[in-house]
């Protein structure tokens, strides 16, 4: 391995931060670069990409733009290529289609030399100042070394269900990331029910509604107190900046914990607009004086899921009424989320990565988790220690940034460091000082480019 290449970046994972974390680095001179995902191809929420589904995020927070408005992998630039830019302009709305979002990427990926499909990364070992990166190609068999001095982990998050729930998941009880897969067979049953509060939950039991025409029973029960949108007040989305991240990164294990048990209408909530789609079409459906076949409940806590000879239970605590209570249905449909599964090739490394007293990532505020602070970052792993805008699309060309500009040394891309009107945090005077030094230094760089 003497003269093998040795990458200043090795990726592993190719969702929309990893991705647009390649796209950053592309035009870069001298920066080394390799992705690797273990899939076929790039695909996002195959499961869940409804037809008329939309990002929750403005069309800005594609793989670049917040980064550099002026790459060549922008969704702008992507529209104008493929001839539906003046579309896009007629159309009035900032929130793509999910699945346009998905040919965009799709699209920048066509344009990248540096993503590489159906390469499963199995082991990592550190020797001399160097990561030994092992990976199979899925297609031929073949096993090989990469070497690198970084590695950004872009893995991603897997579906979660409660840990009772898992002996009864088979093809008529599944997680919602398989929703499209099963529809065909979900539209033959007499009973579904989702069990979830989020936007997928509202997306699924908005799709089906209009089968309770045909005499689907449909229910959707959920653990809060209501179906509540997500809070997109402009104040409110001003707390997801760098300084806010700042604020939450500084605080106790203990205060972020509380802070995250409350911020559930940041980051879990409904679609606004789609809530009131539900309302509207419920409406629809009652005029003519029939019953319309759909149950909702909230604050309806799940305690248990069995199966009998294909028939499910459900068992319920109301969480108002404190009583318990069950529901049969022919269908589950389990809308609960996802997690961060930590990568077992990262196992011969441990001893490199920082944890904290609950074992987690101990995540630098550059996104790095090694000892050093500069070697292995990560991507959407970090919500106990910068807040809940680690899955926020709108903040992965920030954290992109900040994260080539830690592997290079120097500022490439710049930074924001203040962008809300708010204050999170008592004033320190001496980093007021140096924030307003930085700024200067860098507006006196700009003039002198110019």
């Amino acid at each position: 391995m003497q003269n093998q290449k040795i990458y200043d970046i090795v990726g592993i994972g190719i969702g929309p931060f990893n991705l647009g974390l390649a796209a950053l680095c592309a035009p870069i001179n001298g920066l080394s670069t390799l992705f690797l995902d273990q899939a076929s191809e790039f695909n996002w929420h195959p499961g869940m990409m409804l037809s008329d589904a939309t990002l929750q995020v403005p069309f800005m927070a594609d793989l670049v733009t917040l980064a550099d408005p002026t790459s060549s992998y922008s969704f702008l630039n992507y529209l104008k290529q493929t001839d539906r830019l003046y579309k896009f302009y007629i159309r009035e709305d900032f929130f793509v289609l999910r699945k346009e979002y998905n040919a965009y990427c799709k699209w920048a990926i066509s344009h990248l030399p540096n993503c590489q499909f159906e390469q499963k990364v199995t082991s990592i070992q550190y020797k001399e100042g160097i990561y030994e990166v092992e990976r199979i190609n899925q297609t031929t068999g073949t096993t090989e070394t990469i070497l690198t001095k970084k590695i950004v982990l872009g893995t991603g998050t897997g579906p979660k269900v409660p840990e009772f729930v898992k002996p009864a998941l088979h093809k008529n009880a599944i997680h919602s990331s398989e929703y499209l897969k099963f529809k065909e067979s979900i539209l033959k049953q007499k009973t579904v029910t989702i069990v979830g509060s989020g936007q997928s939950a509202a997306e699924i039991f908005y799709d089906l509604l209009p089968e309770t025409e045909n005499g689907l029973q449909l229910k959707w029960f959920t653990r809060p107190d209501r179906f509540f949108p997500m809070e997109y007040s402009k104040l409110t989305l001003e707390l997801t900046s760098p300084e806010y991240v700042d604020h939450f990164y500084n605080l106790t294990d203990a205060k972020r914990k509380q802070l995250l048990s409350k911020q559930n209408s940041l980051f879990k909530g409904i679609n606004f607009d789609l809530i009131n789609q539900i309302f509207d079409k419920l409406y629809e459906l009652s005029v003519d004086g029939e019953k319309v076949n759909a149950q909702l409940m909230p604050n309806c806590q799940l305690n248990n899921l069995t199966e009998t000879n294909g028939a499910y239970q459900l068992d319920f605590y109301h969480t108002e009424s404190e009583k318990d209570f069950s529901v049969a249905t022919d269908f589950v449909v389990l809308a609960t989320g996802y997690k961060y599964n930590e990568p077992k090739f990262l196992t011969p490394i441990q001893d490199r990565i920082g944890r904290n007293a609950d074992g987690l990532f101990e995540v630098h505020r550059n996104y790095a988790i090694d000892v050093n602070g500069d070697e292995i970052f990560v991507q959407n792993a970090e919500l106990h220690t910068h807040g809940f805008v680690t899955p926020d699309l709108g903040m992965g060309a920030y954290r992109n940034a900040s994260i080539i500009n830690a592997v290079l040394g120097f500022e490439i891309y710049k930074v924001e460091k203040r962008i809300a009107f708010q204050q999170f945090s008592i004033a320190d005077e001496k980093q007021e000082q140096k924030l307003v030094e930085e700024q200067l230094a860098v507006d006196l760089s700009v003039g002198r480019d110019l």
